[in-house]
């Protein structure tokens, strides 16, 4: 499973739409994903045999997401992904308010062999 995929099955029981990148529907509240960062996180035999995913989450809302927050940040511990950092900004050019989570998630290299 991709890291894209294990985000999407991760959120997929939330009440809001959820889409890779971009997100071009009605809705009010929504969130977007994306990774910034695949780097070696452990090597042996000169080979990388850990890849570390640094993803993302976008939060997008016109109101109060606490809760929605708190409902994200479950699902993606329950999915294996470590909290590296939180930021709450407002997008003052679109009047909606936009919270960043940061995760990282470190997989076996699809390097190694088998």
């Amino acid at each position: 499973m991709t890291i894209n995929q294990e985000i999407l099955f991760a959120l997929s029981g939330l009440s809001v739409p959820v889409s890779f990148q971009t997100y071009s529907g009605k809705a009010d509240t929504y969130i977007t994903f994306f990774t910034y960062l695949d780097k070696a996180e452990q090597h042996a035999d000169d080979r990388e045999v850990a890849t570390g995913h640094y993803v993302q989450i976008d939060i997008w809302s016109r109101g109060d997401y606490t809760v929605l927050v708190q409902e994200v940040h479950n699902q993606m511990e329950k999915a294996g992904f470590q909290k590296i950092s939180f930021t709450d900004l407002y997008e003052k050019d679109l009047k909606i308010y936009h919270k960043v989570m940061r995760y990282l998630k470190v997989k076996e290299a699809s390097t190694w062999p088998k």
